[in-house]
């Protein structure tokens, strides 16, 4: 059977049901196949390299959108993990003003990073930060429903996903999916440059991390 696969920024799979035609413009196909998963030469936590087979799938050719997400919202009432209240007893020692619905936020720092073993240097806990509210209570989605949704948990992508008649994919689903049919090399576009014919081809940062991009 062929199964369906859709992403939100967040990413999902969806079943086959008969609200999805045999070949939605809105996916592609990808075909299994058995590939070299993972890298020793990356992160730590993308070691160790093996072997992967994985059946053929559909898998959607976008992110889950706001618009998208905004209408899972109001035929459920849904309310996500950042616009809820936190658990204290899930977060003890926490600090008071840590106890308030929020998620986390991309914050440059202005002056040279101290460690770069120490992130906190560069992501902030914002109070009111949500998917409607990406950067802070004082931003939002106006204009955005075509952006990717965001402040978006592990929680609040199954909750979409059983609402859409799908599921989340296998974390071999996506590498597949994302390496384009390549197997073993270091690039999805193909061979181990990440600047081939010196044009980037993704979106890649350019600088000193997390400073100048």
């Amino acid at each position: 059977m062929r199964r369906h696969v859709l992403i939100l920024a967040i990413v999902c799979i969806p079943t086959v049901s008969a609200e999805f035609p045999a070949e939605p413009t809105d996916q592609v196909w990808i075909e299994g196949a058995t590939f070299q998963m993972g890298s020793n030469d990356t992160y730590p936590e993308e070691r160790i390299e093996h072997v992967v087979t994985v059946d053929g799938f559909w898998i959607d050719k976008y992110e889950v959108t706001n618009a998208q997400f905004a209408r899972f919202v109001k035929e459920t009432g849904y309310v996500t993990v950042a616009e809820r209240m936190p658990d204290p007893d899930l977060l003890k020692g926490a600090p008071e003003e840590m106890l308030k619905p929020g998620s986390i936020v991309f914050t440059p720092p202005g002056d040279e990073i101290e460690s770069y073993a120490n992130i906190l240097q560069w992501w902030s806990y914002v109070p009111g930060a949500n998917w409607r509210h990406p950067e802070g209570p004082d931003s939002d989605i106006e204009g955005k429903d075509h952006y990717p949704v965001v402040h978006i948990a592990y929680e609040d992508a199954v909750a979409y996903a059983e609402w859409a008649g799908r599921e989340l994919p296998t974390e071999a689903q996506f590498e597949l999916a994302a390496r384009s049919q390549r197997n073993g090399e270091r690039y999805a576009w193909g061979g181990e440059e990440l600047v081939p014919d010196g044009k980037y081809k993704a979106n890649t940062w350019q600088g000193v991390f997390p400073l100048e991009n």
